[in-house]
């Protein structure tokens, strides 16, 4: 497997840190890992195990936070040091437990090329959809998802999600009420993560799962960088893990930043005749009876 390494580093600005907590509005409890972007801007962070975060914008700006099970919030970056988030009501759906007999397997998803890119791309959500198809009806039930990845350190975790279409095909309601928090080893490695307890079944219209990668102090690594013509050094950071990333042809890609969702088509391009050559995740979908 070749690997090809990017470093599109994360905008920071140099403006002003903001920092805060962020909290359970009805049990003061601290929430960990909540998405936060300055609002449709390239400048987003991660809210650490004890809640707290920092982001680098200026106090008039608008910061956006989202974590599953939680309402999103729209605050001024000034009024950010204690963001209180509304647990969310679910209605919840009949629940059918069903026996799983996983007497057949199939992987979907497989990419045609070996060949493999990864970005440090901050904390955007890339996503990879799966179409349905009738012959998945005898395997619907999602037993393992993998994820491809390139870790420099041990341990590095980083939050999958998986998202129902919505009525305008875009990513939707997400299927699961709690974050599945992945952890990766060390290395260029083909993870395999176990769906089984969540009786997840594959929806008639297909299903979305992407990847968030958590800008937390744990899975920062920092780099000693010196320009022997100026005599300077200076520290660079990058966050773990790589997500590998597939050149495929696609007819649209979805991408969650800013504070909401962008999508790419063919009718995008200055050229419409070219096939679009999209960089996707390096995700598979292992479905079971």
């Amino acid at each position: 497997m070749k690997t090809t390494l990017f470093f599109l580093w994360f905008t920071f600005s140099i403006s002003a840190q903001i920092k805060g907590v962020v909290k359970d509005s009805i049990s003061g409890k601290p929430i960990p890992y909540v998405n936060i972007w300055v609002e449709n801007e390239n400048i987003g962070a991660s809210s650490e195990e004890n809640g707290t975060f920092s982001i680098n914008t200026t106090k008039g700006k608008i910061l956006l936070f989202s974590a599953l099970g939680f309402d999103k919030k729209r605050i001024k970056a000034s009024e950010a040091t204690v963001v209180n988030l509304n647990p969310k009501s679910y209605q919840l759906d009949e629940v059918v437990i069903a026996k799983h007999f996983e007497s057949k397997i199939i992987e979907i998803g497989k990419s045609k090329t070996s060949v493999y890119q990864a970005f440090d791309n901050g904390p955007k959500i890339d996503v990879k959809f799966f179409p349905y198809f009738s012959k998945y009806k005898n395997t619907r039930y999602l037993k393992q998802v993998t994820v491809e990845t390139d870790s420099k350190i041990e341990g590095a975790t980083l939050k999958i999600h998986f998202y129902k279409v919505d009525e305008n095909g875009f990513p939707g309601e997400e299927l699961l009420t709690k974050d599945f928090i992945a952890t990766v080893k060390k290395g260029s490695l083909k993870n395999i993560f176990d769906l089984s307890d969540f009786n997840l079944i594959m929806p008639k219209k297909g299903i979305f799962v992407g990847v968030e990668k958590l800008l937390i102090e744990r899975n920062k690594v920092e780099k000693t960088i010196t320009d022997y013509n100026s005599n300077t050094t200076s520290v660079k950071k990058a966050y773990m893990p790589y997500v590998l990333y597939n050149f495929e042809e696609k007819e649209f890609l979805f991408s969650f930043s800013g504070g909401k969702w962008h999508k790419e088509t063919k009718q995008d391009l200055n050229n419409q005749t070219q096939k679009m050559m999209v960089f996707e995740p390096a995700i598979n979908l292992i479905l079971t009876n």
